[in-house]
């Protein structure tokens, strides 16, 4: 039934929205895991006994090399599959990098060496970043103008379903049902990465190409990433790539280091009250869990908030509240005089901050291009700037494994980039009531 309607969207439209939805909130799934398990995880591959302090620095030091290069492998994909995106059609590529990044991350489960985990959270990379462009412009080119901002924020309220579920799996596998066993309990939580390749036939046989692309794709010329640099598109492409720059790498720095930071503060409350061993491994999933949630409740709700922020007062001003909260919502949870406990739930203030912006990409870039060069504009902005972004969790681990205050003095500094952020407003491209460009 087409024609029956909630919320002024079709049936179809709710289908499509829900596809793109899950695709993308398992794309966040799937990339995150890693954090969770890295305590467990890098002293194994090492041959390190876990929770000592050799164990510590190695797993800061690796989270912030295997983080950088899945940024890298992102950006990667994020390129080349908005290519294929605009070439071969919107559910083609989204069923392909599924299948892409969920065998990718299963795969990472039967890793003998840190070398070999390497090579499959690379294989993953490549389809976690493919996924987001053909899924963001698919529901662009679906949905009604008018609600066009509004789905585009629905579409990334995923990103805490996916963050959620990832924290909930870990809490039980390596919380609950191995709990005693932290030595195997990361390869159980890394399988569950298999999860998202069922959403992949469903999107195979509910969802087909949006009109719009399919009318391009007849009558345009096939897109070239070197359009994006001509006199007519270069403004727009700064302006995505550098509002999606500042996000990118303030995101990953903040949340790359959040289970190690959360481990970190855990352990030193249990040795206080002089813990056993297993009592500290739960007191750890239970922090985890605590930092976790905090953080996707804000990005929750941060998300949902950009509706009324872009549609009122324009995505200019939007960007700009963001990351002044940004930066505050940092330089408090790192910098302040807090408890163990204070810090935790502080990350709901990043949440509803650093999280809470990405929601505005999914309408925002889209927003920027033509239907010809949407995937391939998109995939561009928002993936690329995962190069430069790459730096940031290298650097904090690197320094973070090196100096006295950890994560947490490192972390500090993270605020200065959404403040440079703020610097960038002149060159936003306002698209404020602006028709989706055919």
């Amino acid at each position: 039934m087409e024609e029956w309607k909630m919320l002024s969207l079709t049936r179809y439209q709710w289908i499509v929205l829900f596809a793109a939805w899950l695709g993308w909130g398992f794309d966040l799934f799937d990339s995150i895991l890693f954090n969770f398990v890295a305590p467990n995880c890098v002293p194994t591959l090492l041959g390190l006994p876990i929770g000592s302090p050799e164990a510590k620095q190695a797993t800061l030091y690796w989270t912030g090399i295997l983080t950088s290069l899945l940024l890298i492998g992102w950006a990667a994909g994020g390129v080349l599959f908005g290519y294929i995106g605009d070439r071969i059609g919107r559910t083609r590529t989204m069923l392909l990098t599924i299948l892409m990044y969920a065998l990718g991350t299963a795969a990472c489960a039967f890793a003998p060496n840190i070398w070999v985990l390497l090579v499959f959270r690379l294989v993953a990379s490549l389809g976690i970043g493919g996924e987001w462009a053909a899924g963001a412009s698919m529901v662009a080119e679906v949905m009604p103008e008018n609600k066009r901002v509004e789905a585009g924020a629905l579409l990334y309220t995923s990103a805490a379903f996916g963050t959620t579920l990832a924290t909930l799996l870990n809490l039980q596998i390596a919380g609950h049902w191995f709990a005693d066993q932290p030595e195997v309990s990361w390869r159980y939580v890394f399988l569950c990465g298999l999860i998202p390749a069922a959403v992949a036939f469903g999107v195979r046989l509910f969802v087909r190409e949006p009109e719009r692309w399919m009318h391009a794709a007849r009558h345009a010329a096939p897109p070239r990433i070197g359009e994006l640099f001509s006199p007519q598109m270069r403004r727009l492409t700064l302006s995505g790539f550098l509002m999606a720059l500042i996000a990118l790498i303030t995101w990953w720095s903040c949340n790359a280091f959040l289970p190690t930071f959360a481990t970190g503060l855990a352990q030193v409350e249990a040795a206080a009250r002089g813990l056993d061993r297993t009592m500290t491994l739960k007191l750890v999933e239970d922090w985890k869990f605590t930092a976790t949630m905090a953080f996707n409740v804000g990005g929750l709700i941060g998300t949902l908030l950009t509706i009324p922020a872009a549609k009122l007062l324009g995505r200019r001003p939007m960007f700009g509240i963001y990351f002044a909260a940004s930066a505050a919502a940092i330089f408090l949870t790192f910098g302040a005089d807090l408890t163990p406990q204070a810090r935790l739930y502080c990350y709901f203030l990043i949440g509803l901050s650093v999280f809470g912006i990405f929601g505005s990409f999914t309408y925002y870039l889209p927003e920027l291009f033509p239907t010809r060069l949407r995937a391939t504009g998109a995939g561009f902005c928002y993936n690329i700037g995962r190069v430069i972004a790459a730096g940031g969790p290298f650097i904090v681990g690197l320094y973070a494994s090196k100096v006295a205050s950890g994560a947490v003095g490192v972390l500090f500094w993270i605020g200065v980039v959404p403040l440079a952020g703020l610097l960038l407003m002149p060159l936003v491209v306002e698209t404020k009531g602006r028709a989706l460009a055919d």
